[in-house]
């Protein structure tokens, strides 16, 4: 009940900015037994699918997500610089947008591991993409990005897979 109120609050805030605080974890008395720590489900946001054109302030607020979905929607510009304060954002899904850029703090996210930036407008790419030395995945399939910048996030990344169009 607690995680259908929640996500309901999450769904009413989303266009009115607000922050929805985290769910706390169930409190056991001390000693009891099974006292070890609970992981809030609330690791993730999805806000996938909404027809948002743009990123709402509260999942930026959110510093403690590792999974960020806001795949199909109409998200245009660049992602907001605010983006780099997810420090432990590990998986970001923005796929299927019509984002024309990304910003520069995007590679302020020292745990990301899976960027999906596929079919959106992107041409250009922030070369501070190479400093994520964490990232396994980047998908850029369905966008036209310049070679150039592609050169040199793969030369920072050579380890990671990345799913491009050109060849």
């Amino acid at each position: 009940m607690k995680k259908l109120l929640l996500m309901t609050a999450v769904l009413l805030c989303v266009g009115a900015g607000c922050v929805v605080p985290a769910p706390s974890a169930p409190s056991t008395p001390p000693g009891a037994a099974g006292t070890e720590s609970v992981v809030p489900s609330s690791k993730r946001l999805d806000l996938s699918g909404q027809g948002l054109t743009s990123l709402p302030a509260s999942a930026l607020a959110r510093t403690d997500i590792e999974e960020l979905d806001i795949s199909g929607n109409r998200i245009g510009g660049a992602l907001p610089s605010e983006i780099g304060r997810l420090k432990a954002l590990r998986v970001l899904d923005a796929s299927g947008n019509v984002m024309t850029g990304v910003p520069a703090e995007i590679g302020h996210l020292p745990e990301l591991r899976v960027l999906d930036l596929s079919n959106n407008r992107l041409t250009g790419l922030p070369h501070e993409l190479a400093e994520l030395k964490n990232l396994a995945t980047l998908d850029l399939r369905g966008n036209d990005v310049s070679t150039y910048d592609l050169e040199i996030i793969r030369k920072g990344l050579p380890n990671a897979t990345i799913m491009t169009d050109v060849k």
